[in-house]
């Protein structure tokens, strides 16, 4: 049940946290897509319990976006703290983008 993107909210993103309005292999604007996705399919699986191949979708989401913010803690820790100041991580693994 992976949804593709809306292209608004997609552009949104892209302005938002990209450098340009094509750059859509940044690191942050790779994350907020992940983010993005990730509350779409949390939202559907809190209707349809029993959607088991949304819930493996949503398990590869949340581990690429660890990928990534690993990475970006790795590599740049100040715009990694950033990042996760804007899509604000809480204790119950709930974000926002």
């Amino acid at each position: 049940m992976s949804l593709p993107l809306p292209l608004k909210k997609k552009k949104e993103i892209i302005k938002k946290y990209g450098k340009s309005e094509t750059d859509t292999g940044n690191c942050i604007v790779q994350i907020s897509f992940f983010t993005f996705k990730i509350n779409q399919i949390s939202n559907h699986l809190k209707k349809n319990k029993k959607d088991f191949n949304s819930e493996r979708s949503l398990r590869i989401l949340v581990y690429k976006r660890k990928k990534l913010l690993k990475y970006l803690k790795k590599n740049n820790i100040k715009l990694f703290k950033t990042i996760l100041k804007r899509i604000k991580t809480g204790k119950t693994g709930t974000v926002t983008v």
